[in-house]
């Protein structure tokens, strides 16, 4: 097994998907602990806004490149981090064979400079992997209800793809790979227009647009908040040994969509209807993380209450709003929908 590299002195990091909306979070806790942080970021999803405040930062840089083409790097790192994938339906769906080679080359990519420079390497999987899934809560044992060739079959499958890279090469003494499945995040710097329950909620209600429900709302989610989740993948990602296993990273507390509401018309009261539209193909009717293997292995647990969590967070959309009910953050004036990555930006089948 390969040996932790950290013995006490500060890291150089590796954050793939840094200007993304948890990685430029992760990317701000790593640098306050001392860390040296080299941030990837394509900006198919990330926003320059999410990463501006860090570009003078003495201990920051900036590498704008597509994971599926990076190859090699001209420093040693001592930790990766990868979370370079879309990951609301909307935009994973805009290119879907680009999401899926994400996952699957992108991710042998990172594991390639993780064996060269014996890197700890963590993957930032997600809760699709358990699909629509027939156990409830879900622990890490589920092997999911996943529709292999659905329209969410590029991420879904893409994830369980990558968690099977990682772990063959830590069998394989190669890699010190970790794998964290992520459950729904919510927080400051979502994308106003990436697609999320909250971020569409939050959105609606501060522009007086009818608020959006798919299916009845009798769904369950449970919604974690950024700050929680950065803690939990840095515990992971520091914990000695490595626990071998994947570990999910979530908020147990289980709300239906039609509560979210309730309580997102609480917080920023509107004269907005409610309006229902079909649920998408393949979309969870209940979602809920067993953090049992969390709280084990890495004494970590959720802190933030959904209540406070979507205050402070309507409070960010607030300060975002422009006087004409637009937003400034993550290029939402620029473009309304996702626009296909560039020949040069796409990975090929046979990369």
């Amino acid at each position: 097994m390969l040996q932790r590299t950290r013995n006490g002195r500060a890291n150089t990091v590796l954050v793939a998907g840094g200007a993304g909306f948890v990685g430029s979070h992760l990317c701000d806790a790593l640098l306050a602990r001392g860390d040296r942080v080299i941030c990837v970021d394509s900006y198919i999803t990330g926003s320059e806004d999410n990463i501006r405040p860090l570009m003078n930062h003495p201990k920051f840089r900036l590498i704008e490149k597509d994971i599926c083409h990076l190859k090699s790097l001209d420093e040693p790192v001592n930790q990766i981090y990868n979370l370079a994938c879309a990951a609301s339906p909307p935009q994973y769906q805009a290119d879907p064979v680009h999401t899926l080679m994400t996952c699957v080359a992108g991710t042998g990519n990172l594991l390639s400079l993780a064996e060269h420079y014996r890197a700890s390497f963590l993957q930032a999987s997600t809760s699709e992997v358990y699909g629509d899934p027939m156990e409830h809560p879900q622990s890490e044992d589920y092997r999911g209800n996943v529709n292999c060739t659905g329209p969410r079959a590029c991420y879904d499958e893409g994830k369980r793809a990558a968690e099977a890279l990682c772990f063959d090469m830590l069998r394989a003494g190669r890699a010190d790979a970790r794998v964290a499945r992520i459950f729904n995040t919510y927080g400051p710097r979502m994308q106003p227009s990436d697609g999320r329950i909250i971020s569409n909620l939050l959105v609606q209600t501060l522009s007086g647009a009818p608020l959006t429900i798919y299916g009845s709302g009798n769904q369950t989610r449970s919604f974690c908040f950024v700050s929680d989740l950065v803690a939990g993948l840095m515990a992971l990602m520091d914990v000695d040994p490595n626990p071998g296993v994947p570990v999910n990273l979530g908020n147990p507390g289980e709300f239906t969509i039609n509560q979210l509401v309730d309580m997102v018309m609480t917080i920023v009261p509107s004269a907005s209807t409610v309006v229902h539209k079909p649920l998408p193909q393949d979309d969870p009717q209940r979602r809920r993380p067993d953090i049992s293997r969390a709280k084990e292995l890495l004494g970590w647990q959720p802190t933030v209450s959904l209540a406070e969590g979507l205050r402070l967070t309507a409070d960010w959309f607030t300060a975002s709003m422009r006087p004409d009910g637009r937003f400034d953050n993550a290029q939402v004036a620029r473009r309304t929908s996702l626009p296909r990555p560039s020949k040069a930006g796409r990975a090929s089948l046979g990369a």
